[in-house]
This record gives structure tokens, C-alpha cells and sequence, in this order.
């Protein structure tokens, strides 16, 4: 078993907000996440959702500033939120740009040397992580669900897609929706896949929905309309028109006038919980 290391916790919404870190042997390093332990999981296992942060961000974003917390106690769901990348492996560049490298790991298993050493956040989150959840937490493992902001909801949509008896349900705040058309997706897929495109298709929601459709299963995005990067990085219109190509229900919602930070992931927090608590917990 996986030894965890605690960093710190505090009491709250009559849970349990709790940091560790834990050598991962996916990405050979380090690794962090922060875990909220919902009241119920006192007395009986309980359903677990995966929330993956953006560009930037750490374990620690989500847990502070979304106020997740009294809206999974209400339905008894744990809340896991992994850091966004590797840190400290001493690869040239891994610091240098705000958009690759540290916190910019874009849930995927890079092939290109040297990141292909410890840049594997997709196996990290649908596999790693989830073995150490269940193996140290009251979880009940067939009910897991996956979320995520920007390029975490892009690793949501992707990770949700691809690992359907994984994460039964599936949501996503302002999505990088069609990574291989926006220059993030194509700056981090280039560098961690290589430059051949046909590499990058196993990464990219718009086109996984084709090969991954589920008829009983809604994906529900919310997208602000005053968000900077929409239509430069973001195109949810690509993922809307593929999903009903698919026959993939998607109830994609503009939100009128908010922006890409967390006040406007908070402001609809309570519904992406009842979302996956409709699924979860039924």
C-alpha cells in the first residue's frame, strides 16, 4: 500500500478538508492532492468526485475558492482534487512558461523525452489515483464521478470519455473542448506528443465523443460569455456540434456576462454537485 503523507487538515462543512502528498510511481515523483471527507464517510463508504484544476493552479485552487465543500456534505460526496503537474523534476524549461510545463501538465501521458519521464497526469488520474483513494479512504468504487476548469475540464471530458466504468458521471466548467484547434492544446500536445497530429486525437473531447458516445449518460458545461479566452482557446461550439453528431447528450450552458475565474465557478458549483450527485448517489 502506498504510504500518504499528511500536510495538513481543518474541519469543515462537518468534514474533513485534508492535504497529502505521496511518492507516485506513475510520473517518478512527488505527487499532491487535496481530499474533503464528507460527515457521512464517518459511518459508511461513500461516493467520490475527481475535480481537475486549470492552467496555473495546484491542489489547493478548487479546495479554497469554490466553495465545494457544504454542497458535497449535503449529498455526502468526497471531493479529490490532484495537483496539475509533476513539480521539481529538473526538466529544462519545466518552469519557464505559465502555459506548459509546471501546473500545465494537460492530463496527458507525454511520449517525447524528457517529459515522457514524469509528465503522465492521464494514468496518474484514471489510474493511479483512484487505487490510492480506494485503498485509504471509505469510498464506494463503482460510484466515481469527474469535473474539472479549463484545461482540468478538458482532462475531465477526456478522462470521462474514455474510462466510462470509471467515472459514471462527467461535467466541466469553460473547457479547453477542442485542444488540437486552440494554440494551448496545440503548444502542449506538440511538446508532450510530438508533432505528428494523429498522435493528439486520443486527447481530444471534440473527437473522442465520435468513438465514445453515451446515450444515458448528460455532460453538463457551463461557459461564461464574458470568458477572455472562449473563442481564441476554448470553442465549446466544436464539442456541441460533435456531441450531436454523436447523439452524446450535452446541456451546454452560457452563462451571461461571467468570466473564467472562480467566482464564476463557484456561482454555479451547487449545480454541477446536484449533477453528479443525481448520478452517484442515486
Amino acid at each position: 500500500m502506498t504510504t500518504l503523507t499528511l500536510q495538513k487538515q481543518s474541519t469543515c462543512g462537518g468534514g474533513t478538508v485534508a492535504y497529502y502528498s505521496h511518492r507516485s510511481t506513475v510520473c517518478d515523483c512527488d505527487m499532491r492532492f487535496a481530499v474533503f471527507i464528507p460527515p457521512q464517510a464517518k459511518s459508511h463508504p461513500v461516493p467520490v468526485l475527481y475535480y481537475l484544476s486549470g492552467l496555473t493552479c495546484t491542489e489547493e485552487n478548487f479546495t479554497a475558492k469554490a466553495g465545494a465543500q457544504r454542497y458535497a456534505a449535503q449529498h455526502g460526496l468526497m471531493l479529490v482534487a490532484p495537483d496539475t503537474s509533476p513539480r521539481g523534476v529538473n526538466i529544462p524549461g519545466e518552469d519557464d512558461d505559465w502555459d506548459f510545463g509546471s501546473s500545465a501538465g494537460f492530463y496527458v501521458d507525454a511520449t517525447i523525452a524528457p517529459w515522457s519521464c514524469h509528465y503522465r497526469m492521464y494514468s496518474y488520474v484514471t489510474q493511479e489515483l483512484p487505487t490510492l483513494i480506494a485503498e485509504h479512504f471509505a469510498i464506494q468504487p463503482d460510484r466515481q464521478g469527474i469535473f474539472g476548469h479549463s484545461m482540468g475540464g478538458h482532462g475531465a471530458l477526456v478522462a470521462g470519455l474514455r474510462n466510462p466504468d470509471l467515472f459514471k458521471s462527467i461535467s466541466a466548467f469553460a473547457p479547453i473542448a477542442a485542444p488540437m484547434q486552440c494554440p494551448w492544446g496545440q503548444k502542449a500536445f506538440t511538446n508532450y506528443l510530438g508533432s505528428n497530429p494523429e498522435t493528439w486525437r486520443d486527447y481530444d473531447a471534440s473527437l473522442l465523443v465520435k468513438h465514445h458516445a453515451d446515450a444515458n449518460r448528460l455532460i453538463l458545461i457551463d461557459q461564461g460569455t464574458a470568458d477572455a479566452f472562449l473563442e481564441s482557446q476554448l470553442m465549446p461550439q466544436v464539442l456541441e456540434t460533435a456531441c450531436k453528431d454523436a447523439g452524446q447528450p450535452l446541456n451546454l450552458r452560457f452563462q451571461d456576462s461571467y468570466d473564467h475565474s472562480y467566482f464564476f465557478i463557484a456561482t454555479f458549483m451547487e449545480d454541477h454537485i446536484r449533477h453528479h450527485a443525481g448520478v452517484l448517489c442515486a
